[in-house]
């Protein structure tokens, strides 16, 4: 198994979602670099638990503490290591799903992968909990972008069939994002926005849940970075999104709905406006060949259902060889997207930052 990713800046995630800690290790980090704690607890707080009726009431602090490779304020270049210690597990609701699996969940592949010794507890490894220590490392990669410019920012772009305002491909605000990111339910029309949460608190009432899609934006990121095949920016950014538990689906620029287009109408065009290159429309999402083209890059991602619902569902028990069925106990959140925003972000960031510095070192 390995939970280490990055070739410039690699990062490594440990710990489970009923264990005593969880955590990350970022290594490949220049020294010198001044980190705003406060900023990065600010980060951590977008995605804490029990914030809202429609998150989990699970309430975990996820207060970082940094153990090493930061000194006096700032990188000292060495492995940078953080840990989150849980304080609110309730373990004993997943006693059954040691041999009964629950559906849309990994208790059944993981138990395959690795003989029966995971932990079960919550989804161990393979939890959502895992998501605090990527935030934390995309609060780092955040702040040494933005210090040259470089910002990254999203919204609930849809909860079931509700739909937000779209990113303007071509022109977006760094206004916006800013707004965005001081919100608690991310989306440009807050109209649309309590439409998606008074649906999100209905799905609940069911005990169920739903999902939806996040759009994400990164604007003033410079041209020529990635590269064709392997190290294209689509691919580095898809696989660690791919990476956040529950993404079913990344597009970049029209993504899908560019298979409906013409040549004519699908290639962005160009024109000079000052020193700079631009291009009239964004079907492509700032990236061609591979490499970034100076325009926004706009990408979406289609996150599942929660899979731990209260309904009744069919199953197996694997240590009876028998057909069963399970309502799924414990804290959970009937829509995972709000609180999804900003682990979207963070691996954007990194990604990001590990482009940067295969093309350029730090800018």
């Amino acid at each position: 198994m390995s939970s280490i990713w990055g070739k410039n800046v690699k990062i490594s995630i440990f710990g489970e979602s009923h264990g005593k800690a969880i955590g990350v290790v970022i290594d490949g980090l220049p020294p010198g670099i001044e980190l705003n704690l406060e900023d990065i607890s600010r980060e951590m707080q977008r995605r804490m638990p029990g914030r809202s009726k429609i998150s989990t009431p699970r309430k975990e602090g996820d207060k970082t503490e940094i153990l090493s490779g930061f000194f006096n304020g700032k990188t000292t270049g060495t492995p940078l290591s953080s840990i989150i210690f849980n304080t609110d597990q309730r373990s004993r609701d997943y006693k059954s799903t040691k041999s009964i699996p629950r559906p849309g969940h990994a208790d059944y592949t993981g138990h395959i992968r690795y003989s029966g010794f995971n932990d079960y507890r919550g989804g161990g490894h393979f939890s959502g909990r895992l998501t605090a220590p990527l935030v934390f490392a995309g609060a780092i990669a955040k702040q040494i972008l933005s210090k040259n410019n470089i910002q990254v920012g999203s919204h609930i772009k849809k909860i079931g069939s509700i739909e937000d305002v779209p990113f303007n491909p071509v022109n977006i605000e760094p206004s916006l994002l800013k707004e965005l990111k001081d919100k608690d339910f991310c989306v440009i029309d807050d109209v649309i926005g309590e439409k998606m949460k008074e649906h999100i608190l209905g799905i609940k009432e069911e005990r169920d849940s739903v999902g939806g899609v996040i759009e994400g934006a990164v604007i003033n990121l410079p041209e020529g970075i990635g590269s064709p095949f392997f190290n294209s920016a689509e691919s580095k950014l898809s696989q660690i999104l791919f990476s956040i538990p529950g993404i079913k689906g990344v597009e970049f620029g029209a993504g899908f709905d560019i298979t409906e287009m013409k040549g004519s109408e699908a290639n962005d065009e160009l024109y000079i406006e000052g020193y700079k290159i631009r291009s009239y429309s964004n079907n492509n999402g700032g990236i061609l060949g591979g490499i970034t083209n100076g325009m926004p890059i706009i990408f979406r991602v289609a996150i599942k259902p929660t899979p731990s619902i209260g309904k009744s569902q069919r199953t197996v028990d694997i240590s009876k060889d028998i057909n069963t069925r399970i309502e799924t106990e414990g804290r959970h959140d009937p829509c995972i997207v709000p609180r999804a925003i900003p682990v979207i972000e963070a691996a954007c960031a990194i990604a990001l930052l590990d482009l940067i510095m295969e093309k350029d070192g730090l800018l």
